[in-house]
């Protein structure tokens, strides 16, 4: 995956959730009232301790009518107080939980729209089923970051600051003793902080292995149960799942041990300097509601430590995941529209010209090996060109050029006398209409995967589109008709079915430049009849460049480029290529000729 990696800090350092700011900015007023909340809350849990000191010093203290006064009052505040530390953990909680679930909403929003702009480059290195588990298992915990653990963090930290403060004004001599015991036990605590990190963001890895090798088996099901590989395809997954497993364990017996640590010596210090006080009170150097008041802020102190403990934790996963989220959305893909794009000009109606100067390219995968070399190709506009070739020639390479999936090495691809690199990609891809050779159905119905060529057609623009690609009809058979839900990749349509969705789709877009690649490798004689029929007449306006293994189609051409190694080989009509007896004649002879019409 490509990645700036120098514009983020080292690898599982909590810095990188600085890097979330962008999407916590715009809901600033929602974070000033979680703090007032917050500061409510907090104030009143520290105001108990108090309470509790005048009603043993006072109220106790008191004789008789008085001592009732004294009692009722102060447990009128008391309960006051709780109200107010109700009323502020309930707000709290509601500000904190919609911040959580709206910043993760964003993010996993922003994620996405910056995957799917990336070139088909980045999918050559990485699994969908990786993006999948950081567009979900991430994300969710950078959500229980937001929406959880930061606001316990102030919290704790709050009452930890107002509590240690309270513990000095309280007792000076004891609150310093557990000040120097408290210090001695923080090292421990970040060593192993340290590893419950580093474990965190391995047991990220692991999961998304796990959802990688999930993702991939579950699209290829017919492949898998055809070649009776149910056992294996588990057993691998399992594998995948049992190292996940291991991680976690390892990231939960450090976090188990990183709290058992912390609570062990921070009460430890703490029950220490309560048996001091003890000794105070029986002394007479303290009164026994100080002590009280002591043990309270004491207890305060102690559970803010192991909630920050415990957070910390929280933050050291969210942090890796967030990393994780940085390395996608850093991701940058080398095909950029330009700052300021140009227009093609206004559409004449016969389609639109093409030329290619001295193409030459390599995927970059594949960096010693031409795909296309020295290429130079012109089409008129509203011309209609056959590529034929044998495999690996570079002929789905050309589409993947025309439509600046890749751009070239060298030389130039021009639309309308326009260097499609000076177009907006948005612009460049909607003046070209496609069906490729493996069709995508999506899961939805009949009537919006057709409509995904144009998203502002009408129904009955969507319908003149089936029927001209000759799907109107077995469309109207289905259960629901044109609402008929198509399965998941199509699976309720046979072969040809969803080529002619694919095609419909296409044709819906009505774009000046055709590409058909193989459009018709997948039908049965009478479709194909059918659809190259439609095909003849969706062609006429517009220029069109198809790859084809068929003799109907290779023939209607107005000219035929023949493709080997990656350049053009010979070019002409059917009968003066078979006539010359080079490439195509050998083609003609093993394919086309033995291919039914």
């Amino acid at each position: 995956m490509t990645s700036n990696t120098a514009r983020y800090p080292a690898k599982g350092s909590l810095a990188t959730l600085g890097h979330l700011a962008p999407f916590l900015k715009p809901y600033r007023r929602q974070f000033i009232l979680a703090a007032l909340a917050l500061l409510l809350a907090a104030g009143s849990a520290l105001a108990i301790p108090i309470a509790f000191r005048q009603i043993i010093d006072l109220g106790f203290g008191a004789a008789g009518t008085a001592s009732a006064t004294h009692i009722d009052r102060y447990f009128l505040a008391l309960f006051g107080v709780s109200l107010l530390l109700a009323v502020g953990t309930a707000a709290r909680f509601y500000m904190v939980s919609w911040l959580g679930e709206r910043v993760t909403a964003d993010l996993r929003s922003a994620v996405y729209s910056h995957v799917v702009t990336q070139s088909p480059e980045f999918f050559e290195t990485t699994r969908t089923g990786e993006v999948l588990s950081r567009l979900t298992t991430d994300t969710t915990l950078v959500q229980t970051l937001v929406g959880t653990s930061v606001s316990l963090a102030l919290r704790n930290a709050l009452l930890f600051a107002g509590g240690l403060l309270m513990l000095f004004i309280t007792s000076p001599t004891l609150s310093s003793i557990i000040i120097v015991t408290l210090a001695a036990v923080v090292l421990p605590i970040v060593f192993f902080g340290r590893r419950v990190r580093r474990l965190s963001r391995d047991s990220q890895d692991r999961i998304a292995d796990a959802s990688a090798v999930a993702g991939e088996i579950l699209n290829a099901m017919p492949i898998v149960q055809a070649y009776t590989q149910e056992e294996q395809e588990s057993r691998r997954f399992a594998a995948s799942v049992e190292s996940a497993f291991r991680t976690a364990m390892a990231r939960i017996r450090a976090r188990a041990s990183l709290t058992l640590l912390a609570i062990l010596l921070i009460f430890g210090a703490i029950v220490f300097v309560l048996w001091l006080g003890a000794h105070a009170v029986m002394q007479g150097e303290m009164s026994g509601g100080e002590l009280g008041q002591f043990i309270l802020y004491a207890a305060l102190v102690a559970g803010a430590v192991g909630g920050l403990s415990e957070v910390l934790g929280d933050a050291q996963r969210a942090a890796g995941a967030t990393e994780r989220l940085l390395e996608l959305m850093s991701a940058r893909s080398p095909i950029e529209a330009p700052i300021v794009a140009r227009q093609l000009p206004p559409r004449a109606g016969n389609g639109a010209s093409l030329s290619l100067e001295n193409v030459g390219f390599r995927y970059p995968s594949r960096p010693d090996t031409a795909a296309l070399e020295d290429l130079t190709l012109n089409v008129r506009a509203g011309e209609t060109i056959a590529v034929v070739g044998p495999s690996g020639a570079g002929k789905t390479t050309l589409f993947q050029l025309l439509l600046r999936f890749y751009d070239p090495q060298q030389g130039s691809i021009r639309l309308e006398g326009v260097d499609i690199r000076e177009l907006g990609l948005h612009d460049l891809r909607k003046a070209i209409g496609i069906v490729p050779q493996d069709t995508v159905i999506f899961s939805a119905d009949a009537l919006e995967n057709i409509r995904y060529g144009r998203s502002d057609a009408s129904d009955e623009e969507v319908v003149a589109a089936a029927k001209l690609a000759a799907a109107h009809e077995f469309i109207e058979r289905l259960p629901e008709g044109y609402h008929s839900f198509l399965g998941e990749r199509g699976v309720r349509l046979s072969g040809g079915q969803r080529q002619r969705i694919s095609i419909a789709r296409a044709l819906l877009k009505n774009p000046p430049l055709l590409l058909l690649d193989e459009a018709t490798s997948a039908l049965d004689a009478e479709s194909e009849r059918l659809v190259q029929s439609a095909l003849e007449a969706a062609m006429v306006g517009r220029t069109t460049i198809v790859i084809a293994h068929r003799l109907a189609t290779v023939q209607r051409a107005d000219r035929i480029v023949v493709m080997e190694h990656g350049r053009i080989v010979e070019t002409g009509t059917h009968a003066s290529l078979v006539a010359q007896g080079g490439l195509y004649a050998s083609l003609a002879a093993l394919q086309f000729d033995l291919r039914p019409e």
